[in-house]
């Protein structure tokens, strides 16, 4: 009988990147985080011992909880925040059938320090269009949900993210910025293991649209449309990155489900 607490590979693989994603929580132990330090998209590490003092910050969330097998650490975490009365399931199998069936899996040794609040800062310049939306967006749905975007006046980029520990991308002469013909979001896919047929696809559109390219990819003029209109849209850098997530949610959801769908009108018969 299938469980009714545990939720399977494939079925927390059709949820994440999407903006209604469950909270992935990893409590595996030290010895089998280091023995594999990947994680799965957008996780968060948490020790399960110390479950009392955080379980609180899940509540009215989803929540999936993983360790190494999705036995006994995975199961009792999850039920601890059930009693609390947070939606919680543990993954069947754990880390490992995640990992053995392919799942996306997000290298960490790139992965920038968080600050005292757990999260991963950034900094980059004002005014985005799009690959300074596409970045945050990847980020946030695969990475890290909680990460904070500054964006700042160009020339003060590097002297800001100096300043307040933040990682400077999307500019010139830093880690996570165009190589040659590629786009930063592109560096962010390759470094964070993060390629797949939707992402990677969804990376070719926005190179296009952001490398002035538009023939790589036919959706790519109404991608760039869109983003530029945004830009005019909000004079709030943060209230545009709100808004442009909802662009890339389409768009990826387009990348991973829609590519064959076609809308023909009218269907057939006679329109009066």
């Amino acid at each position: 009988m299938p469980s009714t607490t545990a939720i399977t590979v494939p079925q927390l693989t059709r949820l994440v990147g999407l903006p209604g994603a469950p909270v992935i929580i990893d409590v595996r132990i030290d010895d089998d985080y280091n023995a594999d330090p990947r994680l799965l998209p957008a996780s968060i590490q948490r020790d399960f011992k110390a479950i009392s003092t955080w379980s609180a910050e899940f509540a009215g969330k989803p929540v999936v909880v993983v360790c190494q097998k999705g036995q006994k650490l995975s199961q009792g975490v999850a039920a601890w925040l059930r009693h609390e009365g947070i939606s919680a399931e543990s993954l069947e199998g754990g880390f490992e059938a995640w990992r053995d069936g392919k799942g996306l899996l997000v290298r960490t040794g790139k992965m920038p320090p968080r600050d005292e609040k757990g999260r991963t800062v950034w900094v980059t310049r004002a005014r985005p269009k799009v690959d300074r939306i596409a970045c945050p967006w990847l980020i946030r749905r695969f990475v890290d949900p909680g990460a904070v975007f500054l964006f700042v006046e160009p020339a003060e980029v590097l002297a800001i993210a100096d300043r307040f520990q933040a990682v400077p991308f999307d500019i010139d002469d830093v880690f996570w910025s165009h190589r040659g013909e590629r786009c930063t979001f592109d560096t962010m896919i390759e470094e964070f293991g993060l390629q797949s047929q939707a992402l990677d696809r969804l990376a070719t559109i926005i190179r296009a649209a952001d490398t002035a390219s538009l023939g790589l990819a036919p959706q790519a003029a109404g991608f760039l449309a869109a983003s530029l209109g945004l830009s005019r849209m909000f004079r709030d850098d943060l209230e545009q990155l709100d808004a442009g997530m909802l662009l890339y949610d389409a768009f990826f959801r387009w990348c991973r489900d829609a590519t064959d769908e076609t809308h023909n009108w009218p269907s057939g018969g006679k329109v009066t």
